[in-house]
């Protein structure tokens, strides 16, 4: 049956035009930032890393933009709106994973003094097959999570602009690809750095408000905010809406024995797939010392966290407020939440400028997640295993570039295929790669001395082909109406997100690889990888080099 007149009738939200302006007005300000910026892009560093030129706060805050993505806003509102506490369990995941990232990856990673993730690893591994690897997952990662990103973008503008159809929306997701293949192109990691910082404080900002007016409708009492939700969920027309119980886990997955199962896989997949976001990673390499590292952690923390705590009163005051039927009905569906939200709380204005802060936190995104990509490909493919380290810096920049469009290209593809997903579901997926394809390696190479190339390799080629393997033939793909491709039915793998078997395979591949393999790296290099991982000695030097 179809679902366009529905979605016709239910989508008119707010004013098109008053839409279009704010959403013009931000891109032409973060695109003159972004101008600027580029002024300084003299040398390789400066396009990849900023210059390190980034003190602690600004990087904090930007780390918080680059994390606090669409899913973290439009997704997470939308599943805890819709499915209550299995809706929190992201922001709880997404919040957790930050302190294991910090606690086992971050600060070691810095230390060791490296650009890329694959440079931490071919510091004590061989270098070609090792980067080539790295630089592979690292691509799968940026890809997943940029589907994502590209599928909330399509579902939030045909809110916003009234397009209820797949090809409205597919050109909406285009035209949002290629002003982030521009921001990239333009800005490099400095431009990118700056429309993160900005878009942090306008997210967190906003989400903040809202939290306000939320707990000022149902007098400052979260009971009452908790209470209306329910009653709202329990009196919808859909049945299956009905039925939930938006304060008990399992609703997400119809509360059999099997959706315990795909609770764990993905609580599992969130708190462990951030030590793997090379995104993420690689922001410490853009501020000059460990110390302003170490500064940019804590105010990552405190935003990020603050911010989790605002997703928990939006998506029930959106199930309150809006109701469960509506927010379905809309043309983004769970994704449109927030800005169902706002608008009920603040009518046009409101809507318009919370849905510009949602539309900068995408293209931001997005601009992250590309230019670690294309970095990724450029410095650790092309300059050190192509090039064999024989490339000049103006080179590397041009293919990071060439690259960067691309990527832009696979990421509007695969946007338009994934569109209607709840996008914190799709980050859950990219989360899932970056814990089993990266996390193992990581952790063997910073801690375990006897960890070697073939125990890398297993790791990663095995963690990110059974992850991929999984998801093709995984409900989120084919077998049901929610699925990616709903016509197809090859859904033999039975979890909607294959965390629960596939992080594990791959520590059990990187251990069974290392004494497969021979012991043919320097165990000199290990014993310094180790201490300067520990100690930060010779990081700065090797920085600076």
């Amino acid at each position: 049956m179809s679902t366009a007149p529905l979605l016709a009738a239910s989508t008119t939200v707010g004013n098109p035009a008053a839409n279009i302006a704010i959403f013009a007005i931000f891109v032409a300000v973060t695109m003159v930032v972004v101008i600027r910026a580029s002024r300084n892009n003299a040398t390789a560093a400066d396009y990849f890393t900023g210059g390190r030129g980034f003190s602690g706060p600004q990087n904090g805050i930007a780390i918080a933009g680059d994390y606090l993505s669409a899913a973290s806003f439009l997704g997470i509102a939308g599943a805890i709106a819709v499915y209550g506490y299995d809706g929190f369990l992201y922001s709880i995941g997404f919040l957790v994973a930050w302190l294991v990232a910090l606690l086992l990856v971050a600060e070691m990673l810095r230390n060791t003094g490296k650009f890329t993730m694959a440079d931490v690893l071919s510091f004590r591994l061989q270098q070609g097959p090792v980067r080539t690897a790295a630089a592979l997952t690292t691509l799968a990662v940026s890809l997943f999570y940029l589907l994502a990103q590209m599928a909330g973008a399509g579902g939030l503008v045909a809110l916003l602009l009234d397009i209820s159809d797949r090809a409205g929306q597919s050109v909406v997701i285009a035209v949002v690809g290629i002003l982030m293949i521009v921001y990239v192109l333009v800005g490099g990691m400095k431009g990118t750095t700056w429309v993160q910082i900005i878009k942090a404080v306008l997210l967190i900002t906003g989400a903040a408000l809202m939290t306000v007016m939320v707990f000022a409708k149902f007098g400052f009492n979260l009971s009452e905010i908790l209470g209306s939700a329910q009653q709202a969920v329990t009196g919808s027309a859909n049945e299956k809406v009905a039925a939930r119980d938006v304060l008990a886990p399992g609703a997400q997955y119809g509360g059999s024995e099997m959706s315990k199962l795909n609770f764990v896989s993905l609580g599992l997949a969130l708190v462990l797939g951030t030590a793997g976001l090379p995104h993420v990673l690689m922001r410490f390499y853009t501020v000059p010392t460990a110390k302003e590292a170490r500064r940019s952690v804590v105010w990552a923390i405190a935003l990020i966290g603050a911010f989790y705590l605002f997703t928990l009163v939006l998506g029930y005051g959106a199930a309150a407020i809006v109701g469960p039927d509506r927010i379905l009905a809309a043309a983004g569906g769970q994704n449109s939440a927030a800005p169902l939200l706002a608008f009920e709380l603040g009518g046009v204005v409101l809507l318009g400028i919370i849905s510009a802060v949602a539309f900068a936190t995408i293209l931001a995104v997005v601009a992250g997640l590309t230019i670690t990509a294309s970095a990724s490909f450029a410095h650790d493919i092309y300059a050190s295993v192509i090039k064999k380290g024989q490339v000049d810096e103006g080179k590397q920049v041009r293919v990071s570039r060439i690259t960067a469009v691309v990527i832009g290209v696979l990421a509007i593809g695969l946007g338009i295929l994934a569109n209607g997903q709840n996008i914190a579901f799709l980050v859950a997926l990219a989360f899932a790669v970056a814990a089993a394809a990266n996390l193992p390696t990581i952790l063997y190479s910073l801690f375990w001395r006897r960890f070697n190339t073939t125990g890398a390799l297993f790791s990663m080629y095995g963690g990110l082909i059974s992850t991929i393997v999984l998801i093709v033939f995984s409900p989120a793909v084919s077998g049901g109406p929610t699925a990616m491709l709903p016509d197809a039915d090859f859904d033999w793998f039975p979890l909607s997100n294959p965390g629960i078997v596939s992080i594990p395979l791959a520590f059990v591949l990187g251990i069974v690889g290392t004494f497969l393999g021979r012991d043919d790296e320097d165990p000199a290099k290990a014993i310094e990888m180790e201490v300067r991982s520990l100690t930060g000695v010779g990081a700065e030097k090797a920085i600076a080099h």
